[in-house]
C-alpha cells in the first residue's frame, strides 16, 4: 500500500501529468468542473507557441508547470492552500506579484517558500540548500513592495497563502529562466535521463524521484579511482570529499532518507540498483576541489522487476512498500 506521502506526492505529479498531457497517468477520478487538472488543447499550445501569454484563475490546492499569469480570488475563507510550481531540471523559476489584495492585519498572509514542503519536509533539504529555512520564506505581508520578485534556486517553488475575506486576492505573473548547472531537481516524470555536473563548487545537489524506480549510473568523474562500495554502519564515502550516494525514503527531505549505497570513485559502464521506495534520491556531495559529474537514468520499477531481482548489480531496498 502506498504511503500517504506517496500518495500526495503522486497527486502533486498527477497535477503535471495532467498539464502535459499524459493522461495514462490520470487514474484517480473523472474530470469535473472543479477538477484541478489542466490540460492543454492543441488550440491552447499553438496560442502558447505565438507568444500569447497563458492566463487562468488558480485553486486553493494548485500545480503550475507552464508560464503565465495566475489569479486567486477567495469565493469564501480559504485558511489552508498552497500552489506548487515546477520547471523542467534546467529551470529556475520567477515569482512577479502583480496585484496583492489581502488583509495582513486581520490574518492573511502570502508567502514564497524557496523550495518544496510536504507534510513538513523540505525539498532540497536545509543541508543541500544555500539559505537558511527562514531565508528561505518571502512574506508578502512583511516585505510589501520592498520585493515583488522571487526567483527560486531550484526547479521547483511554492506559495502558501491564508485569505478570509470573500472577494480579495492576488495575481502573479510566472517566468522560468535558464540555470546552467541544475543542482537540486524534483523530475516531473517517473522516468528520463539526466547529467549533474558540480564545477568547482563546495555544495551538495540531489536529483529526486517520486516513485520506486529502476536508476543506472554509466558515468561517474569524481577524479579519484575506480570502485563501487555499499553503505555499511562502519564504512563510507563521508572522508572523500566527494562522492555520490543513493538514499531512499518515505519522505521529501533527502537529511531523513536512508542511505543505500555510496559511490566513492570514478567509473565508466553501468552501475544499477532497483529502488522500491516512495521516493529515491541521487545525492552528489562536492568539497570544490574537482569538476564532479554524474550521468544516470531512471524509470518507474514494475511488478515483473520486482520478481527478478537477481538480475541486479546491487542489493534491492523498500519493497514491502510497493
Amino acid at each position: 500500500m502506498p504511503s500517504a506521502f506517496q500518495f500526495q506526492c503522486h497527486l502533486v505529479l498527477i497535477f503535471l501529468a495532467a498539464s502535459k498531457g499524459e493522461t495514462r497517468y490520470l487514474e484517480v477520478r473523472d474530470a469535473g468542473e472543479d477538477d484541478p487538472f489542466l490540460l492543454l488543447s492543441e488550440d491552447l499550445k499553438r496560442e502558447l507557441s505565438a507568444g500569447q501569454i497563458y492566463r487562468r484563475s488558480l485553486r486553493c490546492i494548485d500545480m503550475l508547470s507552464i508560464e503565465g499569469q495566475f489569479t486567486f480570488t477567495a469565493d469564501r475563507p480559504q485558511l489552508h492552500c498552497a500552489t506548487f510550481f515546477i520547471g523542467e531540471p534546467e529551470e529556475l523559476i520567477t515569482i512577479d506579484y502583480d496585484f496583492v489584495n489581502i488583509d495582513c492585519q486581520g490574518g492573511d498572509f502570502l508567502k514564497v517558500f524557496d523550495g518544496w514542503i510536504l507534510k513538513g519536509e523540505k525539498f532540497p533539504s536545509s543541508l543541500d540548500h544555500p539559505l537558511t529555512t527562514s531565508q528561505r520564506y518571502v512574506d508578502f505581508c512583511e516585505s510589501g513592495n520592498i520585493q515583488r520578485s522571487i526567483r527560486s534556486s531550484q526547479n521547483v517553488a511554492m506559495i502558501f497563502f491564508r485569505i478570509h475575506q470573500p472577494g480579495n486576492g492576488f495575481t502573479v505573473t510566472v517566468k522560468k529562466n535558464s540555470n546552467l548547472f541544475p543542482c537540486n531537481v524534483i523530475s516531473q516524470t517517473p522516468s528520463g535521463r539526466f547529467t549533474m555536473v558540480i564545477p568547482h563548487q563546495h555544495r551538495n545537489c540531489s536529483f529526486s524521484i517520486i516513485y520506486p524506480v529502476v536508476i543506472k549510473i554509466s558515468d561517474l568523474i569524481l577524479g579519484h579511482l575506480n570502485g563501487l562500495f555499499l553503505k555499511k554502519p562502519s564504512a563510507g564515502c563521508a572522508g572523500m570529499g566527494d562522492f555520490v550516494e543513493l538514499l531512499g525514503g518515505a519522505g521529501l527531505d533527502p537529511s531523513k532518507m536512508f542511505p543505500l549505497a555510496d559511490l566513492c570513485h570514478s567509473f565508466h559502464g553501468s552501475a544499477q540498483m532497483k529502488i522500491g521506495c516512495d521516493n529515491t534520491v541521487l545525492r552528489m556531495v562536492s568539497s570544490g576541489k574537482h569538476v564532479n559529474r554524474v550521468t544516470f537514468e531512471y524509470h518507474q520499477l514494475n511488478l515483473q522487476e520486482t520478481e527478478t531481482r537477481k538480475e541486479n548489480t546491487i542489493e534491492e531496498f523498500c519493497f514491502p512498500s510497493i
